[in-house]
């Protein structure tokens, strides 16, 4: 079962996967000042980086990161490498530090989350027994998928499969009520393919074609090594089964409005919508049937022609396509040619990367995927200083503060919108470091010698844990991130900001450096998640979560210009010759961008209490803060991973976010002196500045 609230979570977060404290509440007497003292002075800034050929006036992100970009390379088995992805590293050693000194504790209390994660990461890391199983312990879950007889059977074995994370047709989770933020319910949406996105069967593009060429023959070796005799034609019918899925599906830019995607349906009427699928049987084997008597559709004319796909698809093709789907979401946990076969297409074909990750490290982020809070309660107490998310605390109130004087002051907005406007930022929840409670896993049974066991039973423990919320209070306190995640997001039916422990750290913030790197590090982090909050989504949500209009029609028209000049911006930048940025997919990340950085700087000012900035290593405030911008953004990325994210990601490329940014900001001009005739001047007539 997929979290469909983890798509909105995460396309408001500062960084698509590398996958609650009240600031009223929260704050310091005094939060108006400088979080460093003189004496301790460092500028935050990396001058190593620096090219010095480049005039930061014509290229800032190549001034700041060129020549980090030039001696950088890519580890072999990365499809991109940066500033997030070094913390991303660095957390994935402590976390092995945590499972080592556990797995090496001996008597560990009997069923303890501690004994769990040992006994967990031992099954992974037994390769000589996983190469003598095989295949076999999938055969429980094959045998279901051949005892597929008829279509009158599909609807029961698909909700079981979803439950387990494998892909079909069919996603659904449980996420608050978009229209009652009160209340958990049941989503419905579009799921099924085993390419990143439908471009990828429905372009004639030459990369997106090879991908599919290749797809086709990757099916075939899996679906081959597991027994299948006619692997050839089941590959060549699976892949046109997707297509016609795909031909179904709506485009990501069509699954960013919240309001064509909240579709309240009966489950009593739900057979009108897809008549050749028995929703009683999937429902009831997905737990759901007594849970609840409606769900949100996020795709109707999906579900509709899933009727007709379902009625014209022959039972052997669903069989060939389910149990592909249910080996290829295993084989990284199966023996080496499994592994190898999954990795050569997902890893090389589709992300350029020569080489897989250490099973050490794979290891720790399975664990991580099914035990992440209890890995992150020992990760917090041994890596986490608590003064951290003290100055934290200070930065986010400063970076409130100045949006409330930015809306105050804004031109285009009218009084009546402002107010409803103050009232969801008063309102926005803060939650930094950690939560307050941590998940119970007693009920989760790992063994040491059951690793595809284990993740099914993770993975069956995960969907329950869901399924239990409907009927429930909605729970303001939990975290839809674990601490060590190097992220941070904005949840708009809770109105909350989050930051986890793991962000915490240089280039990011850096508890020793001078406040305007951490303002314009993150700070303009904290200022992108609050800005969601009031990008083209977030601004349909009212203070507690709710879709509702509070904008007047005049606000929306002035607020379209502006976002419509934005689309234009990133529409023209390309990553890949020949793969522009997709300005609508990214609108929401590229208003975040742009109001966070300048919400940063006010802030910065804010925090200088009319005080002059100092000069350090030559730099003045102002310029360190916009350092401090772009260098969190130095990233080298493969072609082949670029294409897909220009096809799937809702942020732009870092490049992008390092300048696009920058020539929205008239306090950018001044500080670097950027003239007419500089490559980074922007009239001030052509700059949107929103927030």
């Amino acid at each position: 079962m997929k979290q469909i609230m983890t798509r909105t979570l995460l396309a408001a977060a500062i960084l698509s996967q590398i996958s609650g404290l009240s600031h009223a509440a929260e704050t310091t007497a005094n939060t108006a000042t400088s979080t460093t003292t003189a004496a301790t002075l460092v500028s935050g800034i990396d001058p190593k980086n620096f090219d010095l050929a480049v005039r930061p006036q014509d290229d800032f992100y190549k001034y700041t990161n060129g020549t980090w970009l030039k001696n950088t390379e890519i580890p072999k088995d990365k499809s991109s490498w940066g500033a997030f992805y070094e913390l991303y590293e660095q957390s994935l050693t402590q976390l092995q530090t945590i499972i080592t000194q556990m797995s090496e504790t001996k008597d560990l209390p009997k069923g303890s989350v501690e004994e769990k994660i040992s006994y967990f990461y031992q099954s992974f890391m037994d390769e000589l027994a996983l190469e003598k199983l095989g295949l076999t312990p999938l055969a429980p879950e094959l045998s279901k998928i051949d005892t597929l007889n008829d279509k009158t059977q599909l609807a029961a074995l698909l909700a079981h499969l979803s439950l387990i994370n494998v892909v079909s047709p069919i996603e659904f989770g449980i996420k608050q009520d978009d229209k009652d933020s009160t209340k958990m319910t049941v989503g419905l949406g579009q799921s099924g393919l085993g390419l990143p996105d439908r471009d990828y069967y429905l372009k004639d593009d030459a990369k997106l074609k090879d991908a599919r060429i290749k797809y086709q023959a990757y099916i075939e070796k899996l679906l081959s090594m597991s027994g299948d005799n006619a692997a050839k034609k089941h590959a060549a019918d699976i892949v046109k089964f997707e297509t016609d899925i795909a031909k179904a599906q709506w485009t990501n830019v069509q699954n960013r409005d919240p309001i064509k995607t909240y579709n309240k349906v009966t489950t009593a009427k739900l057979p009108l919508l897809t008549p050749h699928f028995d929703w009683n049987a999937y429902l009831t084997n997905a737990g759901l049937k007594d849970k609840t008597n409606e769900v949100i559709v996020s795709q109707p004319t999906y579900f509709k022609a899933l009727s007709h796909i379902i009625d014209k698809t022959p039972v052997d093709t669903w069989k060939a396509y389910l149990k592909f789907h249910l080996i290829n979401h295993f084989a990284p946990d199966l023996s080496k040619a499994y592994v190898d076969e999954n990795f050569a297409f997902y890893g090389t074909v589709l992300s350029g990367t020569p080489e897989n990750t250490p099973r050490w490290k794979r290891g720790v982020q399975t664990v991580d995927a099914s035990l992440g809070e209890g890995l992150g309660k020992v990760y917090v107490d041994k890596y986490f200083p608590p003064e951290n998310k003290a100055k934290m605390l200070v930065l986010v109130d400063n970076l409130i503060k100045s949006y409330k004087t930015s809306i105050s002051q804004l031109d285009w907005m009218s009084p009546a919108t402002k107010i409803e406007a103050q009232k969801k930022l008063s309102t926005l929840m803060v939650k930094v470091g950690y939560p307050d409670k941590w998940r119970d896993y007693t009920s989760l049974e790992i063994k040491k010698d059951d690793l595809i066991g284990n993740e099914i039973r993770s993975a069956l423990f995960a969907s329950q844990y869901e399924i239990n919320k409907l009927g429930k209070p909605v729970d303001r306190a939990e975290w839809g991130m674990t601490p060590q995640t190097v992220n941070a997001y904005y949840n708009p039916s809770l109105n909350e900001i989050v930051f986890p422990a793991a962000i915490l750290q240089p280039p990011f913030f850096d508890a020793k450096a001078d406040d305007a790197v951490n303002y314009g590090g993150i700070g303009g982090v904290i200022g992108h998640e609050i800005s969601h909050a009031f990008d083209d989504q977030g601004s349909q949500y009212d203070e507690v979560g709710n879709l509702r209009n509070w904008w007047t029609a005049a606000d929306h028209k002035n607020f379209a210009v502006k976002t419509k000049a934005l689309v234009a911006q990133y529409n023209a930048y390309s990553p890949v010759p020949g793969y522009k940025v997709n300005g609508e997919l990214t609108l929401g990340e590229n208003i975040a961008d742009n109001s966070g950085l300048a919400i940063a700087y006010k802030a910065y000012h804010l925090s200088l209490a009319g005080k002059e900035a100092p000069v350090i290593d030559g730099k003045t405030g102002d310029q360190r803060l916009y350092l401090g911008w772009a260098q969190v953004w130095r990233e080298k990325v493969r072609d082949d991973a670029a294409i897909m994210a220009v096809k799937t990601d809702p942020h732009s490329p870092s490049e992008f976010r390092g300048n696009g940014a920058l020539l929205n900001q008239p306090a950018f001009f001044k500080a670097f002196d950027i003239k007419e005739g500089d490559k980074m001047y922007l009239p001030p007539e052509k700059r949107v500045v929103m927030w």
